[in-house]
């Protein structure tokens, strides 16, 4: 199992921000990692919606994955867990207010389910930790792309 979260301050108002992040469509703007997203089902940007995202593999080629707004509180909290994909996520996006604008925390947590049971019924101990060294380096690295959320939205015009 992995985690990581990260925090960013940015200069805009939590209902901006929340309802930013609640749309799963916006991710390719600011995550390096996601190259496009489209609803599946449920509404738009609310709880209960899915989303299909396809990620960069590692051999370049994009990877198919499922997600889904699990818990959505108006500027305070979104919670998600990816329903597919190569491995099992679930995180959120917690927001403050602040004097200067609106404080984000992205907190990841995720296991690799299917090659690492695998792998350990194979008491293969070494490959398991690397495997579980890729995957923590994977969520540190996504969380991280938060700084860039802080670009994009800081950049756009206030509504």
């Amino acid at each position: 199992m992995a985690f990581a979260e990260h925090e960013v301050l940015i200069r805009r108002d939590a209902m901006a921000v929340y309802l930013y992040l609640l749309d799963a469509t916006n991710l390719p703007a600011w995550n390096d990692s996601v190259r496009s997203v489209k609803l599946l089902l449920g509404a738009s940007a609310s709880k209960g919606a899915v989303y299909r995202k396809m990620v960069a593999g590692r051999s370049g080629l994009s990877i198919p994955a499922e997600l889904e707004i699990t818990h959505a509180r108006p500027g305070a909290e979104i919670q998600f867990q990816a329903i597919s994909g190569p491995a099992h996520r679930s995180g959120g996006y917690y927001l403050s207010t602040e004097a200067e604008g609106t404080r984000v925390r992205f907190a990841l947590e995720a296991r690799a389910e299917g090659a690492a049971g695998v792998l350990h019924r194979l008491r293969l101990l070494n490959r398991i930790g690397f495997l579980n060294r890729m995957l923590q380096r994977s969520v540190s690295t996504e969380v991280a792309q938060l700084e860039r959320l802080k670009d994009v939205l800081e950049l756009q015009p206030a509504i």
